[in-house]
Formats: C-alpha cells, structure tokens, sequence
C-alpha cells in the first residue's frame, strides 16, 4: 500500500539525516545562564538577519509571540489584528490569559493589511475611561488566508501609519520565510516595518522544536524574565539550536518546492494557482468533516479549519511525486 501523505500541517515533518548529525555534533551549555554557545550563535543570527538588536530562543511560536507582544502591550491595552490572524485564532486566548491585554479586529478575505479599517479602529490615548491602542499585528505568511503574502508595500504604509501615531508593529512571522522564498524580498525589509516579530523553525523550515522573538535589546532582556516565569527557561537546548541553524543553512530556498507542489494541488482543486502565494492551500467545501474523511480513506490526510473550510499544507516531507497523487486523490473526490 502507498504510503500515506500528510498534510496537515508543515509542523510534521521529521529532522533529516543531516539535521540531527548538527544536533548530535551541537555544543551546548546552560541557556538559563545565557551559556548555551549554540543557542547565542542561533539568537545572534537571526536577529541580523532581520536587522534588529537581539533574539530569544522559545519552545514555541505561540511562546515568541506572547513575549513579543507583551513587550509593546501592556496590561489592559489592546493589539489590533486581522479576524483570523494566529494570535486571536490559534494560540488558545493565551494573549489575554496571561498577559491582560485586549484585542480587536478587521476582516479581510485574503488577512491583508486594511489601513483604512485599522485607522477607523485605532484609540489615542483619551484618558482613565477609554482602551488605548498600543499596537498592530499583522501575520505575513498568513495561516488561515491560505498562506497569503503581506505585500511589502502595504506594510511599510503601515510603518509610516504607525510612526505618526506612536503606535508600534508587532509582526508573526511563522512563516516569513515563505513570503521571502515567494517574493525576493529581503528578510531586512521585512524586519524593518516591524518593532518586534516571531519566526519559526518547525514549520517550512522543518525543525523539530524552536521560534525566536525578535526585538530590540531592551525588549529581549524584558522577554527572557517573562520567558522564565511562564516556565521556558531551557537548559542544554542548543541540541535544538543546532538543526535550527541547519534549517538556516539549507532548508529556506528549497521553501520553492514547497510552493510549487501547492499550487499543483490548488490547481487541482479548482483554485487559480495564482491564487496559491506559497505553502497553504486553503478551500471551501460544503461538510468540511466529510471531505476530510474521505480523503483519508485514500491515503491522504488534510484538516478541517472550519465546518466548511479544509486545509492543505506542503512541506519537506512531501515529495513532488505526493503531491501529483494527492491532487489526483483530492480532484477525485471533488
């Protein structure tokens, strides 16, 4: 029997043959103590990558983004966002729970930045009655938009929104390095538009473990406290480093593949491939359950994110000879 393809998220995949020589080979001490070697060179990078200060090391993107929000929303202010975007959606209310800010929304269909909607939401400061907006995220790849790209320009617009106010940017990056891969645009560009983000590893770029929270020095020192105190202050994690800095080192291009292999499948959904910007085939169908059943009957595993929307997600572990038999499965299923 063929294998079964799995599709459901870009979070599956398995550290290569490769990927765990680096983490058997990493040089490790304790991180608490700001001692681990490999996870400095780590935090080091990414944060010139993206032309900021610093960078903090977390288990997870729900952790970095929690901390990088945090560090520009205090207590009882708000982030606006888009309706569906990671924060609000996927991340258990954690931003409210733990850290007493509050959020409100625009809706876009494809989760693109509404500059008009955002200053139509925005609230200065007017005083002991009123919730201040403190800041704006925005989330480029965006998840349940399909994997759409934030086009740059529409950011740095917001940029310059943002400086006359003095309100600040907070960007979720999961999955930047799709839009990189999907547009050229450098990594600074992006890092620029942003006061603070979060990036992750164990998605595209196929990691077992790991994002970072990236910021200025000031709000890193703030983050690793908070880091501790929800309970992620890890020891000898540059084993984990380690195959996020192989990642780096050889997974980012091949995020091409990736795209490509969605938009077979989009195409063979009845979507406009153009349509697909990178990894994430998003698509409505009348019992998303069903569909996603059947589906699996053929050897194919997808998610349901809605009761009408399913979601397909390509990925490292996803050859290009998969995703040709899913689309055959998925167009046979309509």
């Amino acid at each position: 029997m063929d294998a079964v393809i799995d599709l459901r998220s870009d979070t599956l995949t398995r550290p290569t043959d490769a990927m765990r020589e680096a983490m058997a080979r990493a040089e490790v001490g304790d991180d608490v103590y700001g001692e681990d070697p490999t996870v400095l060179a780590l935090e080091e990078r990414v944060a010139g990558m993206f032309g900021h200060e610093a960078a903090l090391f977390t288990p997870t993107g729900s952790m970095a983004n929690v901390l990088a929000v945090a560090s520009v929303v205090a207590p009882g202010q708000e982030v606006l966002c888009e309706s569906s975007a990671h924060i609000a959606r996927a991340e258990l209310g954690a931003h409210g729970a733990i850290t007493g800010l509050t959020m409100r929304t625009w809706t876009h269909p494809r989760g693109q930045v509404d500059l008009a909607a955002i200053e139509h939401l925005y609230a200065p400061d007017m005083g002991p009655f009123f919730v201040r907006t403190a800041a704006v995220s925005v989330e480029n790849t965006h998840n349940f938009a399909g994997g759409a790209v934030l086009p740059l320009d529409d950011l740095r617009a917001l940029r310059s929104w943002a400086d006359t106010t003095g309100t600040r940017i907070h960007l979720d990056g999961a999955r930047l390095w799709n839009a990189h891969v999907a547009t050229g645009t450098p990594l600074a560009d992006y890092g620029r538009v942003a006061d603070v983000m979060a990036v992750c590893l164990s998605k595209g770029l196929g990691a077992p473990v790991g994002s970072l929270m990236v910021g200025s020095a000031d709000a890193v020192a703030e983050a690793r406290v908070r880091r501790k105190r929800m309970g992620g202050g890890m020891r000898q994690v540059g084993v984990l480093a380690a195959a996020g800095l192989h990642a780096l080192d050889h997974h980012v291009e091949r995020l091409a593949d990736d795209h490509a292999h969605a938009r077979l499948i989009g195409e063979a959904l009845g979507l406009d491939p153009a349509q697909v910007d990178t990894n994430i085939v998003v698509v409505e169908r009348p019992d998303a359950a069903a569909f996603v059943a059947s589906v699996a009957e053929q050897g194919v595993r997808i998610a349901a994110v809605g009761p009408r929307a399913v979601r397909l997600v390509t990925h490292l572990d996803v050859s290009r000879a998969d995703a040709e038999r899913a689309a055959a499965v998925l167009s046979s299923i309509g």
